[in-house]
């Protein structure tokens, strides 16, 4: 396994994805699971398998790309613009995602594309995507805890 700085290079690689995921949702106002469902396991794959290649390329390119690939469409959700409080960036929302997504990968002895597509359909991602709530700033094995669980605990 790869370290790079504190974390390996795949976790580096769940972080990019998931940031990506959330800046793509941002920017085209669809909720994260509505943004998972339309890329699809195979361009979730590729972007995690390539991660360390587009993250060196313009986040705003990147994400068009998939967008027109996707045609991910227009959405009306818009939990940025709702928020009032601090907005996290798509990267404190990345890092949040992937600590939950690699807890459950490990938890349920799945891969990282099921975890994932697992935790963004869960109950828990609309909790976490709710930024005037404290959910997205909870600690991590709290949110493990509620997603095994299927409710707030």
């Amino acid at each position: 396994m790869e370290i790079r700085g504190r974390e390996s290079a795949k976790d580096n690689d769940l972080f990019f994805t998931c940031s990506l995921i959330d800046y793509i949702a941002r920017k085209t106002k669809n909720t994260r699971a509505d943004i998972v469902n339309g890329l699809g396991r195979k361009r979730l794959e590729k972007i995690y398998d390539l991660a360390d290649i587009y993250h060196s390329d313009n986040i705003d390119r990147v994400s068009d790309d998939f967008i027109r690939e996707a045609e991910i469409k227009q959405g009306n959700f818009d939990n940025v613009a709702e928020c009032k409080y601090s907005i996290p960036t798509h990267w404190d929302i990345g890092k949040v995602y992937k600590r939950l997504i690699k807890s459950v990968a490990e938890c349920e002895k799945v891969d990282v594309i099921d975890a994932l597509l697992k935790v963004y359909n869960s109950f828990l991602s609309d909790k976490i995507d709710d930024y005037n709530s404290s959910m997205y700033y909870e600690n991590p094995s709290y949110l493990l805890e509620c997603y095994l669980e299927g409710k707030v605990l």
